[in-house]
Order: structure tokens, then sequence, then C-alpha cells
């Protein structure tokens, strides 16, 4: 059968394909400990009860037809409120648009902005960056982020490439790392832009700066989520916003996302989304609004949210700093927000008991899954280069007992190395 060279060509998920393999073992019967998916286990990480309800009420009352193709405006209305209560953003109604999730923002969001042969700057490791630049036809540029800077980009790392990019994808919280931008840092980066695109002028087209936030409501200790529009007001019109509830709500099925931005470039998405449908379900939109518009309610879900998925990540760190007090090879960083836990395995070379060798970071990954059962995502599937020792850790799916049992088994297979 023929295909499109785009279809011919697209490259798969390493995500997928390793939680393929995860669940071939545990049908096999073995006990896995999965940390690979960016995903919440309902039976852990319910969704508010209230907003449960509420889309039961919706649908009951047969709210199954299609919603307006920005949203109904009791969902853009209260986003408009939640962004400016808990976020400092000031954006109306006029310019948010509402999709099923975040990823048909991210989509659009390049269909609109990006042209073929443009380029896009993402630095790794980086979550589908790739795949976006390449359905649209574009050209990645890709800096590398280094441990030192918790993997996050800086304004030194985009400068050598700006003068010719189109686009500038950013992520914080971020996925994979779990990392943030400090203020500071994401101020370099908005002045580096607006410094671009005061050289370019008003007659050529802008350098645009798309911020995926879709886990600022998740961060920890006394960490602080920045954006580009705070920190720098006049990004607004360069800036398109990635946002939802996805995470936040742990809500990933309910598909509700939103974006922000200058109202041509939302009125120019609302257009190709009309011909994609890739909207939220109206009974999910009306539900949405109603739990947003409480945000007492929002406030106590996410403040009790932030406490059990902290006490995971916390409870992975010590016990992995635990093991590298010990003198074995691993390294953590610390978590500041989303969901996730960057971790090293610095197990190249190292030899089994059978005296084989951990030739590659596929080995050590391999190794970590038959023997200790962690599984867990190589930085490489996030664009990193192929011989990384860095891993995404995410603890959407982790049980708080089990958190102990992970690093004996750690400490186990890690000591049998030699």
């Amino acid at each position: 059968m023929t295909v499109s060279k785009l279809a011919q060509n697209i490259i798969g998920s390493e995500i997928i394909k390793l939680a393929g393999e995860v669940n071939e073992k545990i049908k096999q019967g073995r006990h896995i400990y999965n940390f690979t998916i960016g995903d919440f286990d309902p039976a852990i990480f319910p969704i508010p009860q209230e907003l449960t309800q509420y889309i039961i009420e919706e649908y009951s009352a047969g709210q199954t037809n299609y919603p307006p193709a920005d949203g109904v405006p009791e969902l853009r209305n209260a986003v408009s409120q939640l962004l400016e209560k808990r976020c400092g953003l000031s954006y109306p109604a006029s310019e948010i648009l509402i999709t099923g999730g975040a990823r048909p923002v991210i989509y659009t969001i390049f269909r609109t902005l990006v042209d073929a042969g443009d380029e896009v700057i993402f630095a790794t490791p980086s979550w589908n960056n790739n795949h976006y630049t390449y359905l649209n036809f574009a050209k990645p540029i890709v800096p590398e982020t280094k441990a030192e800077n918790d993997f996050m980009p800086t304004a030194a790392d985009i400068a050598p490439y700006i003068k010719t990019a189109s686009l500038l994808a950013l992520c914080s919280p971020q996925n994979p790392t779990g990392t943030v931008f400090t203020k500071k840092g994401l101020e370099d980066i908005c002045d580096i832009v607006l410094e671009e695109n005061k050289r370019r002028g008003s007659d050529a087209k802008p350098l645009y700066l798309m911020y995926d936030q879709i886990y600022w409501a998740l961060t920890y200790s006394d960490t602080e989520h920045y954006n580009p529009v705070g920190l720098r007001p006049e990004m607004r019109n360069y800036t398109v916003f990635v946002d939802g509830i996805s995470k936040s709500l742990a809500a990933t099925g309910v598909r509700v996302g939103w974006c922000m931005g200058p109202k041509p470039i939302i009125d120019k998405m609302k257009a190709i989304l009309t011909h994609i449908g890739a909207w939220a379900p109206k009974a999910e939109q009306l539900a949405t609004a109603r739990y947003l518009s409480q945000l007492d309610k929002f406030d106590a879900f996410l403040n009790n949210q932030k406490d059990k998925l902290y006490a995971r990540l916390d409870g992975l760190y010590r016990g992995l700093m635990s093991l590298k007090d010990e003198g074995l090879p691993v390294d953590v960083i610390t978590p500041k927000g989303a969901i996730y836990l960057t971790v090293k395995f610095a197990l190249h070379g190292m030899r089994k008991p059978d005296d084989s060798v951990l030739e590659n970071t596929r080995h050590i990954t391999q190794y970590l899954l038959d023997e200790a059962g962690l599984a867990v995502v190589p930085f490489y599937a996030f664009g990193s280069p192929e011989n990384s020792a860095w891993y995404r850790l995410s603890v959407g799916t982790c049980k708080l007992e089990e958190i102990d049992e992970v690093i004996r088994a750690l400490r186990k297979v890690l000591k049998a190395l030699h």
C-alpha cells in the first residue's frame, strides 16, 4: 500500500513502544513499577468529585451537540477569571480558544505560525516538538541543555539561532524534567526575543514564542511559576500559551485544553480548528466552566493534589539520593514541578552478574526493567543523545507504599554490577 511521504516517515513514540513492553511483562505476571507514562492512575489521583458530578449532570441535560468552534462562552469566561486571579494574566474571552486537550492547541499553533521550511527552536530534552515540527515540514533547531541548568534552556543556548527562526517552543514546568525556569532565566530569554523582534521591524514575520504551561499549577516547596507576559508585558504580542486541566486536575482523559494569545492569532487558530473538529465535548466544557467558577474548590483540590504528588516525588528523590550517598552510580535533580523526576543511571560499560556489558542506554533501560522491575523513559525518547544516562520518572501511577520497595530493588540490582 502506498501512503504519503509524511505518513511513511513519521516516527512512532518511544514512550508508547516502551509502554507496550511493560504491559507485556505485566500480562506475564511480573510486578512492574511503571514510571513511564505522563498520566495518572484514577484510583490514586481521581479528578475532582464535583467535576465528575457536573459532567454527569450536563450529559443528563442533553448537552451532546456541537459546541461553538472557539468553546462555550461560559468556559472561556471561567478560564479568563482563572488566569487573572491565579496567574496574573489578563486575557478576555475573545483571546481564549478551547480545544480537546493541549495537543490540538500545539498542533494548531504550529499550523498557524510555521510555514514549510521555517525554523523552529526547541531545546532537548523536549516533549514532542520534533514531531510537530516534522508534521509542518519545518526545520528543527535543537540546542542541547545541560544538567547544571536543570536541563532548562538558557538565553545563551537559544541566542545563536534566533535571527532566522519563526517559532521558539518552551515549556515550564517542563516535561520531561520536572524542572522550571528561574525568573532571571526566563527574563533573559524574553529579552532576546524582544530584541530580535525589534531588529526585524514591523514588515517582517515576528519570532513567536509558544509557551506550554500545562503544569503551571503543579509547583512544589518554594518554587514559583513564571510566564513570559507576566515578566515582560511586551511579550504579549509574541506569546501563545498552551494550557488546560489535563495535569492540574488529573483530567487527561476529560480532554479540556485551551490557548490564549493575540486575537488575530487566536482567530486564525479557530478557523483551522473548525476544519479539524478537535474541540472538547460540550458537556465537559460546561462542567469545567462550573468547576473553575468555584476557585475555592479548585484551590482545595490542588493543594491536596500537590501534597500527594510531592510526597511521591520527594520520597523517590530522597531514596535515590541515599543510593548516591552509598556510592552507587545514580544521581537525581531536585523536583520543582509537574509530575516528573530527572534521574541519572551512570551504568554505561558496567558488567552484569553474567559478565555481559551494559554497552548503551538501551541495555541499561532493559536491565532496570528486567532485573528491578523498574520502567522509566530514557531522555533519548525526548531528543537527547542516544548515549545519555538521564531518564524521566513519572509518578502519576506511583503508590506511596511502593517507594521503599523500588529503592530496595534498585539497590540490589545496582550492587550486582561491577
